[in-house]
C-alpha cells in the first residue's frame, strides 16, 4: 500500500479543488459516514460515448495496490491501470444555472463527450 499522501508532482496525482472537496464532505456527512474511514476512489472503466467512463465512489474499502493522495483533508485513492489515463486530471465541482457536478479537466484526454463523463486517450 502507498503510504506516502503527498505526491511528488501535480502531474502524476489526481488534483481535487476545494470546492470539490467542500461537496465531498458535505456528502459523507449526509450519508453519515465516518470522515476518518471514508476515502474518494477515482477511476475509469471502459464504456461511454468516447471510450471511456469515469468512476467516483466513496469508500471505506482501500487495496494495497492503490496510489494515496491527499488533497484539502479528502483522502483520494487511484488504481495503478485508472492512474495511467488519470495522472494529471483535476477533478473539480461545479454548481451553475445549466446544472451541477463533478467535472473532469483532463490533460490526457485527446477527445471527450459533449457531457463530460466520458473521453479517449
Amino acid at each position: 500500500m502507498s503510504t506516502d499522501t503527498t505526491p511528488s508532482t501535480e502531474q502524476d496525482s489526481v488534483i481535487l479543488t476545494e470546492l470539490a472537496a467542500n461537496e465531498i464532505r458535505g456528502i459523507i456527512a449526509k450519508q453519515e459516514l465516518a470522515p476518518d474511514k471514508v476515502r474518494l476512489r477515482v477511476g475509469v472503466k471502459g464504456g461511454g460515448c468516447s471510450g471511456f467512463s469515469y468512476l467516483l465512489d466513496l469508500t471505506e474499502t482501500q487495496k494495497d495496490s492503490d496510489e494515496v493522495f491527499e488533497q484539502h483533508g479528502i483522502k483520494v485513492i487511484v488504481d495503478p491501470k485508472s492512474l495511467l489515463y488519470l495522472s494529471g486530471v483535476t477533478v473539480d465541482f461545479k454548481d451553475e444555472i445549466m446544472g451541477r457536478g463533478f467535472v473532469f479537466n483532463n490533460p490526457n484526454a485527446t477527445s471527450s463527450c459533449g457531457c463530460g463523463s466520458s473521453f479517449s486517450a
